[in-house]
């Protein structure tokens, strides 16, 4: 793992933005709305609606109708992960947030490991709540979806040439200036393919990437988004990248270069 650049080589961590996209998590949403504000009081939350048919969205404006911390981002339908945390980062940049947070609205990412993951951001460009690190672990899953899991994130370290661990993973801290850096506008991928390509996308810019070890809960409510049609673009994404980052190397190898 690279070493970490002193704290005093960033500025501070002021205005915390916590992205938090929904479809259909009525049941959900208030919920993980009490816990991020226990674990993290003076943050603010961007609620990214992808026009829920459940009245998520409709839920949500009741809550920021009764606290300065809580915002809504209502979209016209469902276009997946990706698009909404571009979206949600947009909205954040142009407010001037220090820090912006993705978290899954299901629960299923522990909200108590904030504050810990904060405080490694003053360190690092980018901060990943990761279930493969020691200390790290899930509950509830099947045993299939996690070697899954487990596998596709070996592959990327594989292919890649990567030190992070769980370039998958959802539960994120990103400081401002290092998605300011990278090219958001030319991002198309959406589900794990999304959080693969950030990751690689921050490591290409010199940023720096931590893990910080975290409990992984499946979901009490709802339905999970995830789908063969997301798991297939992040294997696409992955194999791609992987090939092209294998032939930069390469020519970098060639006489005369």
């Amino acid at each position: 793992m690279p070493a970490l650049p002193s704290a005093q080589e960033r500025p501070a961590i002021d205005r915390v933005l916590v992205l938090l996209p929904t479809y259909d998590e009525r049941e959900n949403l208030p919920r993980i709305l009490e816990r991020v504000h226990a674990a993290v009081p003076h943050a603010d939350i961007l609620v990214i609606d992808d026009n829920s048919p459940d009245g998520t969205g409709e839920m949500a404006d009741d809550f920021a109708a009764s606290s300065a911390h809580i915002h809504v981002l209502h979209r016209r339908g469902k276009e997946g992960l990706g698009k909404a945390y571009l979206a949600g980062f947009a909205w954040g940049l142009e407010r001037g947030y220090d820090a912006l947070v993705e978290i899954d609205a299901d629960g299923s990412h522990p909200a108590e490991e904030l504050p810990a993951m904060l405080e490694l951001a003053r360190q690092a460009d980018l901060v990943i709540g990761s279930r493969w690190i020691k200390g790290g672990s899930v509950v509830n899953w099947p045993k299939q979806r996690e070697v899954l899991s487990r596998g596709a994130n070996l592959y990327v370290r594989a292919l890649l040439g990567t030190h992070v661990h769980d370039a998958t993973a959802g539960y994120r801290v990103y400081r401002a200036p290092m998605l300011r850096a990278i090219d958001l506008d030319g991002i198309t991928t959406s589900g794990y393919g999304f959080q693969v390509d950030l990751t690689l996308r921050v490591l290409e810019a010199g940023g720096v990437v931590v893990e910080h070890p975290i409990r992984f809960a499946e979901r009490e409510f709802g339905v999970s988004k995830m789908s063969r049609d997301i798991i297939a673009e992040a294997f696409t994404l992955v194999t791609t990248s992987g090939l092209q980052h294998r032939a930069r190397q390469m020519k970098a190898l060639l006489p005369g270069r």
